[in-house]
């Protein structure tokens, strides 16, 4: 019984409930789109309007889709000269097959990205809603937590209106059931993310992030907030306003968004102490939840190149998957209990986690380790769910 209390104070100290705790999270971006898959928007995140091309592509990874059964035709040759194919998040067995890689694998839930600024035009909203249903009805087939995570990318000061819009829209259509089982919950109230708060190099309005979050308080929701990796300092990736500070104490998430940050495993167990650790005992003052995020590498070279910028291919190597192991070895170190990875499908940014082709096509260049299975990542990701349980130490799996 007293040991029984002290792991429930321990809990409630770390900002935790049963909710996260054990648990390795990833994003999914849910985006891809295909001329031909009946969303009438085209070809969306691969490259330009007739999809991937040796001139225009705009992803770094190339996914692989054997056991994805409506698979789209593209301009581009595998070496053996056949046609190299991709998917469309709108198809519901695609998003179903991905979900169940993340059972097999040992990822416990995703937060589906629905960015703001597409939710504004009829056309993308209604491929949204589209992916939106095929992940509500593959996490629950496939035994997955899944919660809504708002992106504010794009949208500008005074803007903030269109998401409040656009949950109206979800709750009265009802496609978005938040007392579904397997919808995410923290602390007994179903979880909702808006991402994109107090970045540099945008405008913020945080009295409009404070009347936002006040108004999903209202409906019920726990709030979780994206935040800068340097939000606490407030320096480099962040304002410099401390106000910043009172908003998201009023979030009972804190997510600082790690991605491109740093770049080796020593990065990441220098920062897990420098960081992470002071940011957990911030959270743990005020009795929030605080979720690291861990990315596998960064490669953006095709995506900048079809926007007429140059960006150096394999930025951020993955290192086998020893980069992304680091880190989670560093947030579990640093006192934390749970991790999100970014990103499961984010080929644009070379941060997908989910099954590659170990046989990209011939052209544009695409990440490829040498004797790498396509899976890799998703082991690391079920490895490091086992470290946060205790069920593994914090050597490398011998995989």
């Amino acid at each position: 019984m007293i040991r029984a209390l002290v792991l429930l104070i321990g809990l409630s100290l770390a900002g935790f409930s049963d909710d996260f705790d054990g648990k390795i999270f990833c994003g999914y971006q849910g985006w891809f789109r295909c001329g031909g898959d009946g969303g009438e928007v085209g070809w969306r995140h691969y490259g330009g309007a007739e999809g991937p091309t040796d001139e225009n592509t705009g992803i770094d990874i190339w996914p692989e889709v054997a056991e994805i059964d409506r698979r789209y035709d593209t301009r581009l040759r595998k070496a053996d000269g056949s046609t190299a194919q991709v998917f469309s998040s709108l198809d519901q067995q695609t998003v179903r097959t991905h979900f169940r890689w993340m059972r097999e694998y040992g990822i416990d839930g995703a937060f589906l990205q629905r960015f703001g600024t597409e939710t504004r035009d009829p056309r993308f909203r209604e491929t949204l809603d589209t992916v939106l249903q095929n992940v509500s009805t593959a996490a629950a087939a496939e035994g997955r937590e899944w919660s809504l995570m708002y992106d504010a990318s794009g949208l500008k000061p005074g803007e903030l209106g269109a998401l409040r819009d656009d949950l109206e829209h979800l709750l009265e259509t009802k496609r978005l059931d938040v007392s579904a089982a397997n919808y995410g919950k923290y602390r007994g109230k179903p979880l909702l993310t808006t991402w994109g708060i107090g970045f540099g190099d945008r405008e913020t309005d945080l009295d409009e992030w404070s009347a936002w979050i006040d108004h999903l308080h209202e409906q019920g929701f726990a709030v979780m907030l994206g935040v800068p990796y340097y939000w606490r300092t407030l320096d480099r990736d962040c304002i410099r306003d401390p106000r910043l500070h009172e908003v998201i104490a009023k979030a009972d998430v804190v997510s600082p968004w790690a991605v491109g940050r740093f770049g080796t495993p020593d990065d990441a167990a220098r920062l897990g102490r420098e960081v992470v650790k002071k940011d957990l005992a911030w959270c743990q003052e005020r009795k929030q939840g605080y979720l690291p995020v861990v990315f596998p590498g960064f490669s953006w070279h095709n995506l900048m190149k079809s926007r007429g910028t140059d960006a150096k291919f394999d930025q951020i190597p993955r290192l086998g998957g020893r980069f992304l192991w680091s880190q989670a070895v560093a947030a579990k170190n640093a006192g934390c209990r749970s991790v999100y990875v970014a990103m499961f499908d984010e080929m644009d940014e070379g941060t997908a986690i989910f099954k590659f082709d170990p046989d990209p096509p011939a052209g544009p260049p695409f990440l490829h380790e040498k004797e790498v299975p396509g899976d890799r990542y998703l082991r690391v990701c079920g490895a490091i769910g086992e470290w946060l349980r205790g069920e593994r130490g914090a050597g490398w799996p011998d995989f």
